[in-house]
């Protein structure tokens, strides 16, 4: 004797009803609302401190997009390009002028935001 095929759960029975979804909710306005947030304080602390830009020349070219920059004060800084640069595919070869940007937590690295020539 053969079976019938196996079809899964039945999809009629007590439980399935006309609508779908969860629970109804009634409309209107919501049951409870916090209060709005008062603005935070500007505290002069808090802000974010701003890039430090300089310009340089590219000393050297080293592996993954990363560059010597040497500064107009004579230091020497290790920075990268920014993701603009990459999108657009700007080359940088040593001798050209560029603009970067430095965080004042870390002097030593920096952000390639321009080529100059």
């Amino acid at each position: 004797m053969s079976r019938p095929p196996n079809r899964g759960p039945s999809r009629s029975g007590p439980n399935r009803g006309p609508s779908r979804g969860g629970p109804r909710r009634p409309s209107g306005p919501p049951r409870f609302a916090p209060p709005p947030r008062p603005p935070e304080p500007v505290d002069a602390g808090k802000q974010k401190e701003e890039a430090i830009e300089l310009e340089g020349t590219i000393a050297a070219v080293l592996a993954g997009t990363m560059f010597r920059v040497k500064l107009r004060n004579g230091h020497e800084v290790l920075a990268h390009i920014s993701g603009k640069m990459r999108k657009k595919f700007i080359r940088l070869v040593i001798g050209d002028a560029v603009k970067i940007e430095m965080s004042p937590y870390d002097m030593d690295k920096a952000r390639i935001v321009y080529r100059i020539g």
